[in-house]
């Protein structure tokens, strides 16, 4: 029998209580981050919504990595700061990746002219389904599902977004230092230490923007297209 009082049950009220205050904490911040992101893609339908399950999936999910794998303990020191660094990079991600994948179908919508001008034949064969602009109408016209109708604004749309992430990832001790690697520095930490956990905050924040990104599209495509595997104009005409 565990006695009150004793180190075991004070050890598992300590937890219970640092899983409590992270919950609390990350239902708050991931609230604020899902709205944020919405209204930056305010046309998408339910986009608050989806921003925040997006956001929520992907800062938890690199999380549970980083616990698991024993990166950074299981307490608030560590967890809030590291929590919120990835709730706002994939709240900018998300939101970017929305707002690009609606106006990108708005604009294939919009697009009209023979099939002739769609061709590109210059070039070798090889390359040539890389020179044809797929028209969504045209795909779901021709058979195609929404799913694949959409893959190439979809594709187009995680590139615009995450490509700020990726590139500051591939910069980053070569242009600019930034501030949890300068920190330690200034206070008297081993510079190897302090690059070794500017590598570990990188590829956290690319993992949480990522399942982020790819988690918002799959989500609100599907609001584009009507039960009848049409576009739905309602969407692309508010603005």
């Amino acid at each position: 029998m565990y006695q009150l009082g004793s180190p075991t049950v004070s050890a598992v009220a300590m937890k219970l209580d640092t899983a409590e205050l992270l919950e609390d904490e990350d239902i708050s911040v991931v609230s604020v981050a899902g709205y944020t992101a919405g209204q930056r893609a305010k046309h998408v339908p339910r986009g608050k919504c989806i921003a925040g399950i997006s956001i929520l999936a992907g800062t938890s999910v690199t999380m549970f990595l980083l616990v698991v794998l024993n990166v950074f303990p299981f307490t608030p020191r560590y967890i809030i700061p590291v929590a919120g660094m990835m709730v706002g990079n994939a709240m900018t991600v998300t939101g970017v990746t929305m707002k690009k994948l609606r106006e990108d179908l708005k604009v294939q919508k919009n697009l009209v002219g023979p099939l002739t001008r769609l061709l590109n034949f210059s070039g070798s064969p090889h390359n040539l389904k890389h020179q044809i602009l797929v028209i969504v109408e045209t795909a779901l016209a021709l058979g195609a599902t929404p799913r694949q109708a959409a893959h190439q604004q979809v594709k187009k749309s995680l590139v615009i977004a995450l490509s700020p992430v990726v590139d500051n990832a591939k910069t980053v001790g070569l242009i600019s230092l930034p501030g949890a690697m300068t920190g330690l520095i200034m206070g008297g930490a081993s510079p190897l230490e302090a690059i070794q956990l500017q590598i570990v905050v990188m590829n956290m924040l690319i993992g949480a923007s990522t399942v982020s990104s790819i988690l918002s599209t799959y989500l609100c495509w599907p609001s584009f297209f009507t039960k009848a595997y049409q576009l739905e104009y309602k969407v692309f005409s508010a603005d």
